[in-house]
């Protein structure tokens, strides 16, 4: 089967049955409609294809941390719970907040974690935490979720890149920052700054370089790296060669970063917002074979006025969420996708004098949709005024593990730094099984 179009909108670059599925046979081979965007995956095949290894995880990190009593463990009706009431979802017995309608549902595609307890209340230690399920050694630097997530489900045949972040300047002011640890540069994240617009002007192909000169020049580089590396045997030189050929593949694939041409029922679904924008990115990029996307939304610290901030932004999160499950449903990828919302920490059931929740590490939730994830599962349970956990508590180690095992990653793998081995957790940590299909 020939393709109709190739995959990146570039002549130069060809999607190959290799490049994409690893060998995989060629079903569903024309990936992009004549609009130029990539098409559901119909083809049974390549359905079947993806289900037997090409799974997928979408993060939407919650920077600055927000508030579980706004979003998914409300308690109205008592002094913490503030002015939102809450609404039953089309789980029978489980209410979210009245300000996610759309999610309400649509929960029986998502479970819930509702009992956290992290223990770190800083944006950027809490973060940390979060992000690697473990507190780095003085001499190990362990790797964050995207980097697992892409030496486990990345393949070194793919054009694409394995790990991608966006970030805005203000995600917790420096904090949740992307970290290959000791796996190397090459499983390190492209971060992609989003600056005023998204557009990339750092991706696209100068028309005074051709595709000689790349070559080129890639050329003259892997020539002086093997100078280098003669005698040293420093895998630092590989790893970054091959980030550095990633990063080169990405620029024949700038049309994945191209939204214009989606559907604008699509574009209306999510909506107009940056953090929308950038999430029908990140659906884009896991269709065409990337295993990990952060995209981050800044803005809950609401220490100050935290009701007129969770009013204005947990409605964005409801849209955004329910319209990329839709969608991923739609395109039959939902269940090789695992989409996960969490941040560094929750916000306080005890309201400041300055009618904002501070940071709470103590009792807070995360939720998961996708992957294999048992549909519709609410784990855990806080008291009354949502003050701590009284069932099923859980640290950011199970929470990652948890993460890992709904991604299709068997958390119990170990990689050698020397001769060291190093669990992907730390021993003792285990998954919350219960929301693991």
């Amino acid at each position: 089967m020939t393709p109709s179009h190739n995959f990146c909108g570039s002549h130069e670059h060809d999607l190959s049955r290799r490049s994409f599925l690893g060998g995989l046979s060629a079903v569903g081979a024309g990936l992009l409609g004549t609009s130029g965007a990539v098409n559901t995956f119909a083809a049974d095949g390549l359905n079947a294809a993806l289900k037997k290894g090409n799974k997928r995880v979408i993060l939407l990190w919650l920077a600055g941390g927000a508030s579980q009593l706004e979003t998914w463990d409300p308690k109205p009706g008592v002094p913490t719970g503030g002015p939102f009431a809450d609404i039953p979802t089309d789980i029978p017995g489980v209410h979210i907040s009245e300000l996610m309608p759309k999610m309400a549902k649509r929960m029986k595609h998502s479970c819930l974690i509702r009992s956290l307890n992290t223990k770190d209340g800083g944006h950027g230690g809490g973060a940390d935490l979060m992000l690697r399920g473990r507190r780095d050694e003085p001499t190990l630097k362990y790797p964050d979720l995207g980097a697992v997530v892409a030496k486990e489900l990345g393949r070194m045949d793919s054009q694409v890149p394995d790990y991608v972040n966006f970030y805005t300047s203000t995600e917790g002011r420096g904090s949740a920052k992307t970290t290959p640890g000791f796996l190397g540069a090459r499983y390190g994240a492209i971060n992609l700054h989003d600056g005023k617009k998204l557009s990339l002007p750092n991706i696209e192909k100068l028309e005074s370089i051709t595709k000689g000169d790349h070559e080129e020049r890639a050329d003259l580089r892997n020539f002086l790296s093997s100078r280098f590396d003669q005698g040293r045997g420093l895998s630092a030189v590989k790893s970054h060669a091959a980030a550095y050929a990633r990063v080169h593949g990405l620029m024949s694939c700038e049309k994945l970063f191209d939204i214009s041409d989606e559907p604008q029922h699509i574009r209306d679904m999510y909506g107009p917002t940056q953090f929308a924008e950038q999430t029908i990115m990140a659906r884009r990029m896991v269709e065409a074979g990337v295993p990990f996307v952060r995209v981050s939304r800044a803005w809950w610290d609401s220490h100050g006025q935290n009701f007129e901030t969770h009013l204005e932004m947990v409605p964005e999160l409801d849209r955004v969420l329910s319209a990329l499950i839709d969608d991923l449903k739609q395109r039959g990828m939902l269940e090789d996708t695992l989409v996960v919302t969490m941040g560094e920490f929750g916000r306080t059931p005890k309201i400041n004098g300055s009618l904002g929740r501070d940071h709470f590490a103590t009792a807070w939730s995360a939720s998961l949709h996708g992957g294999r994830t048992v549909p519709g599962a609410v784990y855990g349970k806080t008291d009354a005024h949502g003050n701590r956990v009284v069932e099923g508590e859980i640290g950011a180690g199970e929470m990652f593990a948890t993460i890992l095992e709904a991604a299709g990653i068997d958390h119990t793998r170990e990689y050698h730094v020397g001769a060291r081995p190093i669990p992907l957790v730390n021993p003792g940590i285990k998954p919350v099984t219960q929301v693991i299909a």
